[in-house]
């Protein structure tokens, strides 16, 4: 969406309602009704949109829109799938955190086995990007094709 398309096109409603699996469980985005053209030069400001719990920070202070919000939008989707529900206020503790790190047994669904050690090293390795994505400073957060290129 970001980078295949000229102009971009912002989703600006990446939520677990709007992420559909096919019969091979692959993950589809639905539903853009809410999105946006990125104009080239433009400001690219707008009114509210997205579900609550997923709309970026610097969006809801400046009513900029940018691809960077999906990217956030997608960091809270990531760690609520791995979390077994929306992870609230672990995500604003996460972007104010010193430390910036998260522990594994911190998040994973508890409804779930331990996994196994490759699993587990998978899962490490998804969060690394969902803490990427929740960067405090849009700047630092990485784009979809840098997301992608990390498969």
């Amino acid at each position: 969406m970001h980078h295949d398309c000229s102009p971009s096109i912002v989703h600006r409603d990446i939520s677990s309602n709007n992420v559909l699996l096919d019969s091979e469980y692959e993950a589809h985005v639905s539903d853009f009704g809410t999105a946006k053209l990125l104009r080239r030069g433009s400001s690219n400001w707008t009114t509210p949109a997205g579900t609550l719990g997923y709309i970026a920070p610097e969006f809801a202070y400046t009513m900029r829109v940018t691809e960077k919000c999906d990217v956030y939008s997608f960091g809270v989707l990531t760690l609520e799938i791995i979390k077994g529900k929306h992870p609230g206020e672990f995500v604003a503790h996460l972007m104010s955190s010193t430390t910036g790190h998260i522990e594994l047994k911190d998040l994973l669904d508890q409804r779930l086995s331990h996994p196994t050690q490759e699993i587990e090293k998978i899962l490490v390795f998804i969060l690394k990007i969902a803490e990427a994505c929740l960067h405090v400073n849009p700047e630092s957060k990485p784009t979809c094709g840098q997301q992608e290129g990390r498969q």
